[in-house]
């Protein structure tokens, strides 16, 4: 038994307010387990042999009727399992079933049972492990999922060459899914514009479609898409890509997304407010036909797009199409110069809630004093470039001013990130003063991340005196950006 109650421990928190603690002792065991993780234990698959599984059976009836949120391994994706989770667990709406370490699958000839009032379903992919023959089993169950994530296995995928198989059949999971308001098709290898097509076909109340990381899309579906999803609102494109290679520590990839095909979509006649573009390798015309044809944007991550210029962001500008952004990830976009950037906050830095201009080795001390009592409103800002990073950062940046500065004009802030090093940053033993004064006058500010060095000991151990212990971090462990500011983010979460 205690293997089991080991095995159950939640591992991921979705939206439970409050822990919940488990004791090895049967009587301990609270009757309102409402969230249960299957699925790894201490970052491993974690193996159940069959005594475990009869147990848990039990349990699923016995201290798991309030059941709202599961994820499970492969090992526990049986019939039987699915078969109790239906009958006993009537308050379920959030499953995970996770193939990706299968090496074969249970015989579902005999599932007769599924949960069906499902919102939110997450199927893991196996490289090799085709699953049409379990999920002909469960469409019928289905219709009521609102939330579907297919995670495939782009990040096993060593070779281009590599052959990929269609493990799943979307056009006729499709078909069962009419109620769908958020798609996540992350990192699915031969995911396609025909397979995007398909989807918006029968699916009118769309409102989310993510296609992160999926290689072989390239844009040709967007027309039709846009026409068949009038509630469309959030688009993620974001590395849509074919060939990986390095530039520094990150990614970078080349884009497959067709200019033209982009070009001739009728961008202003579509109602997205979030768009994600990221490493894409859009030329300028394509970038400027986009921008100033979404007037109701007002999230976006153009991060790392070399033909962001000086041109496409005037363009955005004059066509008063910015008027809605609130927040902007221009993370290491190149090309684009200090003075354009400053007219920019200097006619919209009001309005923004969120601002990653990190990466930028030409947006030094100068820009950031003078930009910052623009940025009133602010929430959540990047700035700096990261340590061995090229072109070598030789001015001093004084941080003290910094965060006085910030201090005194961004009593909202929540999320900092400065990521210049030691090396470039000029500091004593008076920091502590500003540093409290940050402390005390941005009250919601709960993440500063820092490059590892003594100013990043200094910042926390401030933080730690005041008891506030998780506050600062390293830019090692943590990485500051949008996505958690877009209106999808709790839906668009899988482990």
């Amino acid at each position: 038994m205690t293997a089991i109650y080991d095995m159950t421990r939640r591992v991921t928190m979705h939206d439970m307010n409050a822990d919940m603690a488990y004791d090895e002792s049967e009587t301990d065991i609270p009757d309102f387990f409402t969230d249960s993780n299957q699925q790894y234990h201490h970052g491993k698959p974690q193996y159940v042999n069959p005594q475990c599984i009869d147990f848990f059976l039990q349990l699923i009836g016995s201290r798991f009727s309030e059941l709202r949120i599961v994820e499970l391994a492969t090992d526990l994706i049986t019939p039987s399992v699915l078969y109790e989770l239906a009958n006993k667990a009537p308050k379920l709406q959030y499953l995970t079933l996770d193939f990706s370490t299968a090496m074969q699958l249970h015989d579902f000839t005999d599932l007769q049972s599924f949960p069906s009032r499902l919102k939110s379903l997450t199927i893991c992919l196996s490289e090799n492990i085709f699953l049409e023959g379990f999920l002909r089993k469960v469409y019928t169950f289905i219709s009521s999922v609102e939330t579907l994530h297919i995670i495939g296995t782009y990040e096993k995928v060593e070779d281009e060459e590599e052959e990929v198989y269609e493990t799943v059949n979307v056009f006729k999971l499709k078909q069962f899914l009419p109620n769908l308001r958020v798609v996540n098709l992350w990192g699915v290898p031969f995911i396609t514009d025909e397979h995007v097509d398909a989807i918006s076909s029968n699916c009118a109340h769309l409102e989310c479609l993510c296609v992160n990381y999926c290689p072989k899309v390239t844009g040709s579906c967007l027309k039709l898409v846009l026409q068949r999803c009038r509630k469309l609102k959030t688009l993620f494109l974001a590395h849509t890509s074919k060939f990986p290679k390095t530039k520094c520590e990150n990614m970078f990839y080349t884009a497959e997304l067709d200019n033209n095909i982009v070009k001739m979509v009728d961008w202003e006649k579509t109602r997205i407010e979030e768009l994600d573009i990221k490493g894409t390798e859009l030329n300028a015309e394509a970038l400027i036909s986009i921008l100033t044809r979404l007037p109701h944007l007002r999230w976006l991550d153009a991060s790392w797009l070399e033909n962001m210029t000086d041109q496409v962001l005037e363009a955005w500008q004059n066509s008063n199409a910015m008027g809605s952004l609130q927040f902007l990830n221009m993370d290491t976009c190149d090309s684009l110069n200090e003075q354009a950037l400053v007219d920019m906050i200097k006619r919209h830095g009001h309005q923004f809630h969120g601002l990653c201009l990190g990466g930028q080795h030409k947006l030094l001390e100068y820009f950031w004093m003078n930009m910052i009592p623009q940025l009133r409103n602010i929430r959540v800002m990047v700035m700096g470039i990261a340590e061995d990073c090229c072109p070598k950062v030789v001015a001093k940046i004084h941080v003290d001013q910094f965060i006085d500065c910030i201090a005194q004009n961004c009593p909202r802030l929540t999320r900092l990130e400065v990521r210049w090093d030691d090396e470039t940053l000029r500091f004593s033993d008076k920091s502590s003063k500003f540093i409290d004064v940050l402390r005390m006058k941005c009250l919601m500010l709960h993440s500063i991340v820092l490059s590892d060095g003594q100013y990043y000991e200094l910042v926390r151990s401030n933080f730690e005196r005041a008891d506030r212990m998780s506050v600062v971090r390293t830019t090692e462990m943590c990485r500051t950006g949008l996505l958690h500011c877009s209106r999808y983010f709790n839906q668009l979460l899988f482990n």
